[in-house]
């Protein structure tokens, strides 16, 4: 299958399993903090129309950079809003990673075996790639999801350290700043890899977690993912 297609493929697996993961681990946080909105929303699930959001999917197919619907939470309802919001935010992003971890340990064991038992299995081989453009675009969402800027989990989190002040200038400026947000996003994938931060800072995670499982081909016996 050409490298293309897979890439896709992969993209629309993300929608369909990974952003309700990613929106169920903000609802799961926000209920654990004391607010209720998301279980009463029906959000707190693995289901797919529940998080699916139309411009943000084709963002992700097309992009590679893409959101879920947000996740309704109610800060006042919170023990402590601020503190709150902020791990409600940063549990999708940690949820991404997460994934990413569990898929490039799965991929670690499959290619030590894909090397002795299936070398030649094209199916063993699209399924890996498969699996390998997934972790790629869950490091990516992360990496994504924390930048600083509404409405992405990165201004939630970075509030928790900032000023009333700060805030009220985000709020006000919000139409603006999304705007601008929007069009960087189209033109992400022309930035070029040397100097696209979220390429730059996913690759520095990436190199993390191959530290963290390099382990894996040294027991079984075999050549890692990368």
């Amino acid at each position: 299958m050409n490298d293309y297609l897979i890439e896709i493929f992969a993209r629309v697996l993300m929608i369909l399993l990974i952003l309700p993961l990613h929106e169920l681990a903000h609802g799961f946080i926000a209920h654990k903090m004391g607010d209720d909105t998301a279980e009463l929303s029906g959000r707190i699930t693995l289901n797919p129309p529940a998080h699916v959001d139309l411009v943000g999917s084709l963002l992700l197919v097309f992009t590679g950079f893409g959101w879920a619907k947000p996740v309704p939470v109610n800060p006042h309802r919170m023990k402590s809003p601020r503190k709150g919001m902020a791990l409600t935010a940063l549990a999708g992003p940690v949820s991404n990673l997460l994934a990413a971890l569990l898929i490039r340990i799965i991929c670690e064991v499959a290619f030590c075996f894909k090397g002795v038992y299936y070398s030649d299995n094209m199916t063993v081989s699209t399924v890996l790639m498969l699996l390998v453009f997934m972790y790629q675009i869950n490091i990516h969402l992360a990496v994504f999801n924390l930048i600083p800027v509404p409405p992405l989990d990165g201004y939630n989190i970075i509030s928790y350290f900032t000023s009333y002040k700060v805030d009220k200038w985000f709020r006000e400026n919000g139409h603006i700043i999304s705007t601008v947000f929007f069009i960087f996003i189209i033109f992400m994938n022309r930035i070029p890899s040397a100097f696209n931060p979220i390429l730059i800072v996913s690759n520095l995670i990436s190199n993390v977690i191959g530290f963290v499982v390099g382990w894996i081909p040294d027991l079984i016996g075999g050549y890692g993912v990368i």
